[in-house]
């Protein structure tokens, strides 16, 4: 599963539920039909639009403020399965507790992804805490099947 953002609150009468997410594929995501997990509860996406820094969904039958109210602060989730991404193709969020590894050493696992400023960045727990800025000059290889990332240059990162 992985996370996808959190209900704050709903919108409306209509059973509009708001949301945070700081998904970074959002077109693959928020379209009609998609399922999303609410306290392990798979639900349907039945239309989505973006209003101001929320994204906003409906879900399938449900039509009334009544009915979403119990979503309210929960976390929503997918299936890795149901984005369809290519082999080649990766979401951020995707690489949360894959293992960092320079020179065939374990610098961590990826614990969270930080959106600074446009910049990603993988918080990385081990020894010591550190931010992988996620670009070419550090990452250079992603192996799905290990979940591993092969870095280049990211022990200079460790303070």
């Amino acid at each position: 599963m992985i996370y996808l953002g959190k209900i704050v609150n709903t919108h409306g009468i209509k059973g509009e539920l708001r949301m945070l997410s700081n998904f970074t594929a959002k077109e693959k995501v928020f379209i009609p039909n998609m399922p999303i997990y609410i306290n392990n509860q798979k639900e349907i996406i039945n239309s989505y639009r973006h209003h101001k820094q929320f994204d906003m969904i409906t879900l399938k039958n449900y039509n009334n403020i009544n009915q979403v109210l119990k979503y309210k602060g929960q976390k929503v989730f997918i299936k890795e399965e149901d984005l369809n991404l290519k082999n080649d193709e990766f979401i951020l969020e995707e690489l949360i507790n894959y293992s960092i590894i320079e020179d065939n050493e374990i610098l961590g696992q990826v614990k969270e992804i930080d959106y600074n400023n446009g910049n990603n960045l993988l918080h990385v727990f081990g020894n010591k805490s550190f931010y992988i800025p996620y670009n070419g000059d550090f990452i250079k290889k992603i192996d799905r099947d290990k979940k591993e990332i092969i870095t280049e240059n990211a022990k200079g990162l460790i303070l």
